[in-house]
């Protein structure tokens, strides 16, 4: 007869959640004896990793992955990639173990004494069922709710006891809708404000990116005659950077945000919040006579908006919708956004000048993996952006994420035999929160290139600092990290790169390389402008 562990590899199978990213951990090792060798199994060594790996992996291969975490304590390890997940929308399968049923009444070591509440509120759903026999049939729906928008993890909590158990039938694979049209009524209100605007403004986020929207938007932005600008914060590039129509990358606080879009009557927000601010620097919402109309797959993100009418649907179904509604505009295009001026390299190099080298040796078709906050803006103005499923970063806000997303996302190119050449450029002092993760890419040969820029602190919370000025926080210096030597330890390629000249040789040597390559590129200790 079959078990409910035969049935569950079944679906697994039929459901193409055959790679597995995890960490074993005894509460799991009934569902992992016996691995097929079908299924792969992904090792990080701590479980953070496990999981930014499997967000990486499944952002980079557009469909869900399996996430393997050990009951309560791996949970906990894993949160704060959870969520991220469900902040960037990632469309993640968690399992985790869960003691016997025998003996959940008493509580024993590695319960998970509230399983279903641990991960909330950063789970679409949590479910630990009642019978070992609704296993399969749980995972069924988990998979159901994971994909369907707005998409993101979900958790089961899993009895070990429950493999063995005799399957009660097997259920049925189904398969589901992923994307919804937007309503026509609200549709057409849309595109008679956007019409009888003097000077509309399209601004873009990351739902644009996850939903192959490049195109759309850029057909729409075109016959408005609009300018484009990015969300603040945003974890996912929306439009191509380099169209003539780009203004650049709007502030993330409300005062500084406002002033930005002076001018402009009607302001069309499409795949991204309204909007992602901190800190907080009071002013309006919008500037006076400003409407907003905003477009999400995400009822919550519409909910929570303070201001806007909000459309929910697919942003590229109604960015091509719109597009279809709206005569050609005849006011003039928006003048092109100015070129950024290149400082001159000093030594170290300041971050404009380090990214602006960066940006010469960039090769056209790699991805790029960020958690540099604060070298963040020089980034954005030097390096753009111009193919979709180019850019991955946290949205979030918390550290960690980058750099096994990075070893995700290179794995995901690799299996699926696209194998874009994938660049993170890391921050020294987010490198530390996630550096097991070298060690998965360095097992697995991905050639994955981290970029680690050094200047020995936490430059962003200096920032923070001296804007809500608050002098003398301890813990801000990062002294006596020796990069190199940490990456060769988790058996990495790894090197210093003291003069940015020689950056274009070391990152083609980098992408050329059987395995991952860590650079260790000093830059200046100036503390940036936080907007």
């Amino acid at each position: 007869m079959a078990t409910v562990r035969d049935i569950t590899y079944d679906l697994l199978r039929a459901l193409r959640l055959t790679t597995v990213f995890g960490n074993p951990g005894s509460t799991e090792e009934p569902f992992l004896g016996d691995f097929p060798a079908d299924f792969t199994y992904v090792l990080a060594l701590q479980e953070a990793s496990a999981v930014a790996m499997a967000d990486g992996y499944a952002q980079a291969s557009n469909r869900p992955v399996h996430v393997n975490l050990h009951t309560a304590p791996g949970v906990g390890n894993g949160m704060g990639g959870l969520v991220t997940a469900w902040h960037n929308k990632t469309p993640l399968i968690v399992t985790a173990g869960q003691q016997s049923r025998e003996m959940l009444l008493i509580e024993p070591r590695l319960t998970s004494v509230r399983a279903t509440e641990l991960a909330q509120p950063y789970v679409k759903w949590a479910y630990e069922p009642v019978r070992a026999q609704d296993i399969p049939a749980a995972l069924m729906r988990a998979y159901a709710t994971a994909v369907q928008p707005p998409t993101g993890p979900v958790l089961l909590s899993l009895p070990l006891d429950d493999w063995s158990q005799p399957a009660a039938g097997v259920p049925a694979l189904r398969s589901l809708s992923t994307r919804y049209a937007p309503d026509p009524q609200r549709l057409r209100e849309f595109a008679e404000a956007l019409a009888a605007s003097r000077n509309p403004v399209l601004v873009t986020g990351g739902g644009l990116d996850r939903g192959g929207g490049w195109p759309a938007a850029v057909a729409l932005a075109e016959r408005l005659r609009a300018p484009v600008w990015s969300a603040p914060a945003s974890e996912r590039v929306g439009f191509p950077e380099s169209h003539r129509q780009f203004q650049g990358f709007l502030p993330f606080a409300i005062g500084p945000l406002a002033e930005r879009l002076r001018g402009h009557d009607v302001v069309l927000v499409v795949g991204a919040p309204v909007f992602r601010y901190y800190p907080y620097l009071p002013g309006d919402y919008l500037p006076v006579g400003a409407r907003l109309l905003h477009v999400t797959d995400d009822p919550d993100e519409a909910a929570r908006a303070p201001v806007g009418d909000s459309l929910v649907a697919d942003p590229e179904l109604t960015c091509t919708a719109l597009a279809g509604l709206l005569p050609v505009a005849h006011r003039p295009g928006p003048p092109a956004r100015p070129a950024t001026p290149v400082p001159e390299p000093g030594t170290p190099p300041s971050p404009d000048a380090f990214f602006a080298v960066l940006a010469s040796a960039w090769p056209a078709d790699a991805i790029l993996v960020q958690e540099a906050p604060s070298s963040l803006s020089a980034l954005r103005r030097q390096l753009r952006v111009n193919r979709p499923g180019s850019y991955f970063a946290s949205a979030s806000g918390g550290l960690g994420y980058g750099l096994p997303a990075a070893v995700g996302i290179a794995l995901a190119e690799r299996d699926s035999g696209r194998n874009r050449p994938v660049v993170a450029v890391i921050g020294d002092g987010s490198f530390q929160y996630s550096v097991q993760a070298l060690w998965t890419a360095a097992q697995l040969s991905l050639p994955v290139v981290f970029l680690v820029l050094v200047n020995q602190q936490y430059a962003i919370l200096k920032a923070f600092a001296r804007l809500k000025r608050t002098p003398g926080v301890p813990g801000l210096d990062l002294p006596g990290l020796d990069i190199p030597a940490i990456a060769r330890g988790f058996g990495c390629g790894a090197a210093t790169v003291a003069a940015v000249a020689d950056l274009p040789d070391a990152l083609a040597a980098g992408l050329r390389a059987d395995g991952p390559t860590v650079l260790a590129v000093p830059i200046s200790t100036e503390v940036p402008a936080l907007l």
